[in-house]
């Protein structure tokens, strides 16, 4: 189903991994995009501004540096531009982190994800599509995971804001009709990706001839999802508005680490130095998605194997950092 192209749609975190690629697609569509980005140093911000000026010769594109924590910025950015629908996808990332900057947290994923459903409350939004993560589902050990289970147990902080900001939409749908779809995230990669994910941290190391670490002595499994189905499952939920809903977005394929590694190897034509460690704080042993109701109700169909997916990354990275 084509996206109505009269719409304009706000893009939260749009100089970040998903966010960039979901703008840059709803332009190649015709799309009006306002893009919001803070900036933020958690990771290499030049990384940002080089995604930002693959998206600033687009006419139909507009930027704002901000923060989804400012609330009087947001009512400026609101009053000067019509805005249709919002898909907010800025929030502070990292499981990992979260033990560090545990108020970065707070912030972004709670006072910035409230300032938004203002927002849509008060311009009347005709969908609210947020990010949510995989991380809601922390210490349940039924595979693979389904949005029928509870989701009452997370292992980090980040894992509990994603589901405060579930909770959160649903009540603002009850009370305000505001439409409003979680996306569950599992484990994004691609081309563009972040420098703290997996697949860029052990490519680098890899390429450097130093060791990578290796979690859990290898034994994690993960449902790697390639972004270009991501931006897809987005886009569907985008132009599916649903009084409140939350999907699985995985590739419902899951990977043992060890041989993620191994697709990395080949790609690079290089071996790893492991550096086995145990497992980290906040982290479970396997992610898995169910993707049934993602499939009937948002047509969501990932297309990209690990093998595929992983070569374009290694293709971006080398051509990107002119390796």
């Amino acid at each position: 189903m084509p996206l109505d192209k009269n719409q304009t749609t706000l893009v939260t975190g749009a100089a970040g991994f998903i966010g960039f690629n979901l703008c840059k697609k709803l332009l190649e569509n015709g799309n009006r995009v306002i893009g919001l980005d803070n900036l933020n140093p958690y990771y290499d911000v030049s990384l940002k501004k080089a995604r930002l000026e693959r998206l600033k010769p687009h006419e139909e594109f507009l930027f704002n540096k901000a923060d989804i924590e400012d609330l009087p910025k947001l009512k400026k950015i609101f009053r000067d531009q019509p805005i249709d629908r919002i898909c907010n996808l800025a929030a502070q990332a990292g499981v990992r982190y979260s033990l560090i900057d545990p108020f970065s947290y707070q912030k972004s994923n709670l006072e910035g994800f409230l300032n938004l459903l203002e927002m849509a409350r008060e311009h009347r939004v005709s969908n609210f599509v947020y990010a949510s993560s995989s991380s809601v589902y922390g210490k349940n050990d039924t595979y693979p995971f389904s949005t029928e289970d509870r989701v009452d147990t997370p292992v980090s902080l980040y894992g509990a804001t994603k589901k405060a900001n579930e909770l959160m939409a649903h009540a603002y749908s009850h009370l305000f009709d505001i439409p409003c779809t979680g996306l569950r995230f599992f484990t994004v990669y691609g081309p563009w990706g972040r420098p703290d994910m997996a697949l860029f941290l052990f490519t680098e190391a890899i390429l450097k001839n130093k060791p990578i670490k290796v979690y859990n002595h290898g034994r994690m499994k993960r449902d790697f999802t390639y972004i270009d189905d991501i931006v897809d499952g987005t886009i569907a939920a985008l132009d599916r508005p649903f009084p409140y809903e939350v999907f699985n977005l995985g590739n419902s394929n899951v990977i043992g680490l060890l041989d993620f590694i191994r697709v990395i190897e080949e790609g690079l034509g290089k071996k790893a130095k492991k550096e086995m460690l145990p497992m980290q704080p906040g982290d479970v042993p396997e992610t898995s998605a169910d993707i049934q109701k993602s499939r009937d109700m948002l047509g969501f169909n990932p297309k990209t194997s690990i093998k595929e997916g992983v070569g374009k990354f290694l293709t971006w990275y080398r051509e990107y950092y002119k390796t």
